[in-house]
């Protein structure tokens, strides 16, 4: 953003929003609901604001499996989100007591997927148990209704959607960000929307073999409405609800 990462100076302040940037998006795969969203680079602080984010959102309960890539930061994040804390017992010996510590609860299913590449080109995807079995990974894949094998296959067709519906984030063009405020705000814009506004081929319904398909937004899927919203809809439903 306003600047390849290669012209980028760390120690100038005005590059400090310059070069590259992600979008951390969790997203539920079952509904193709985006959940969270925080864009910027890829740093602890940014991993750490999305898990805490997407636990608020989600009530904090623990979710049938979490799937990520290999990026290390995720598996120290969602351990501290949703870890235990152990206080060792004093012993009564001299020296400095051991420090607490956290352990992933029972239920925590935790896989990363990892990619082996040749020539640039993906040719084998593997993964890895992090927290809890492979025993209980695999009969969560075994209930889960979109996909039988781990993977971000998901998030990786939604980024591809995104750029799609945001021109900013169109490889090799003219038109990618210059302004860090804007375009913070036209990916939550953009994210956002697309939970309501924007219905999903894959998500479609009919009652019957002879009935007219029903088109239905990620947001119609997940049962938080029962419609497709206009953006003008959107826009205008307050942000914070009175009471």
């Amino acid at each position: 953003m306003g600047k390849k990462e290669k012209n980028c100076d760390p120690e100038d302040p005005a590059d400090q929003l310059c070069g590259d940037h992600w979008d951390h998006v969790a997203l539920d795969a079952e509904h193709r609901l985006v959940v969270s969203v925080v864009p910027g680079e890829r740093t602890t602080k940014n991993v750490e604001a999305l898990v805490n984010d997407f636990k608020r959102r989600t009530g904090g309960r623990l979710m049938n499996l979490i799937t990520t890539d290999e990026y290390a930061v995720y598996q120290t994040q969602i351990l501290e989100a949703y870890g235990t804390q152990i206080v060792p017992p004093r012993t009564g010996k001299r020296g400095r007591p051991a420090s607490a510590y956290k352990v992933a609860p029972p239920d925590l299913k935790y896989a990363v997927v990892h990619k082996t590449r040749e020539n640039g080109r993906v040719v084998k995807i593997d993964f890895r148990v992090v927290f809890g079995t492979v025993v209980a990974v695999l009969a969560a894949l075994a209930v889960s209704r979109v996909s039988k094998a781990i993977n971000t296959a998901f998030v990786e067709r939604h980024n591809g959607t995104d750029r799609n519906r945001n021109a900013r984030k169109v490889r090799k063009s003219y038109c990618f960000s210059k302004d860090w405020e804007v375009h913070q705000a036209v990916t939550y814009f953009t994210m956002y929307s697309y939970n309501f506004c924007w219905p999903v081929r894959t998500l479609r319904v009919r009652e019957s073999p002879t009935s007219r398909w029903q088109e239905r937004t990620p947001a119609m899927a997940a049962g938080l409405t029962d419609h497709v919203w206009s953006l003008a809809e959107w826009l205008a439903y307050p942000a914070v609800q009175r009471k």
